[in-house]
């Protein structure tokens, strides 16, 4: 993960921002994504929905805090490709990454959102606040089928807001949206929210 780098898409929203900080306007970024590339980017006002693989959180007293090391224990060195001939690694317990807050000494885990997991309630309620205050949605190359941020940009387009959305083919909600931009996110999205010489004269 600490080798991948953001795509034009990416800088192209995190440049948005700076470029409307100016005009007293904001852009938030809720993603689904866990591998931080907006940050990376430059966005700073960054909801990650399914939280991050860049910080763990204690299965016992629940601390949260930023981890970026790679492997997070020794014991976990070379075992983090997806095979799928893979056999248990069967690695002792106490060599599992454990919790150092206050010597609490709980298993650690990635902090983000597992399937069958709910969202955090404080992402939830930072999201609510973020879809009142839109007046402008770009729906960047999501499939629209994980819920509830599938339901997200449909909620906004009955209330009027427009939305675009960048994607390589239709998905389910592309129907309920003003406006559809097909193609490479990366191709597509710095075109669409380039600077217009209209934003000169403001």
């Amino acid at each position: 993960m600490h080798t991948k780098e953001p795509n034009a898409a990416h800088k192209a929203i995190a440049e948005l921002e700076q470029r409307l900080k100016p005009q007293g306007r904001s852009v938030t970024v809720i993603t689904q994504n866990i591998d931080r590339l907006h940050h990376k980017a430059g966005s700073s006002n960054v909801i990650e929905l399914h939280g991050s693989l860049f910080y763990t959180r204690c299965t016992v007293c629940g601390h949260v805090e930023e981890n970026s090391k790679s492997p997070i224990v020794p014991a976990l060195k070379d075992r983090g490709a997806p095979d799928p001939d893979a056999t248990s690694s069967k690695i002792p317990l106490d060599q599992l990454p454990r919790c150092t807050h206050k010597q609490c000494g709980g298993l650690l885990r990635p902090h983000v959102v597992w399937f069958h997991e709910g969202l955090f309630p404080e992402v939830l309620e930072a999201t609510d606040e973020a879809m009142k205050e839109c007046d402008l949605c770009l729906l960047v190359g999501t499939s629209s089928m994980v819920y509830p941020a599938a339901g997200f940009a449909p909620m906004l387009a009955l209330r009027g807001v427009p939305v675009a959305e960048f994607n390589l083919e239709e998905t389910p909600v592309t129907g309920m949206l003003k406006f559809h931009f097909h193609g490479k996110c990366g191709d597509t999205v710095p075109e669409a929210i380039s600077k217009h010489p209209a934003e000169d004269q403001k």
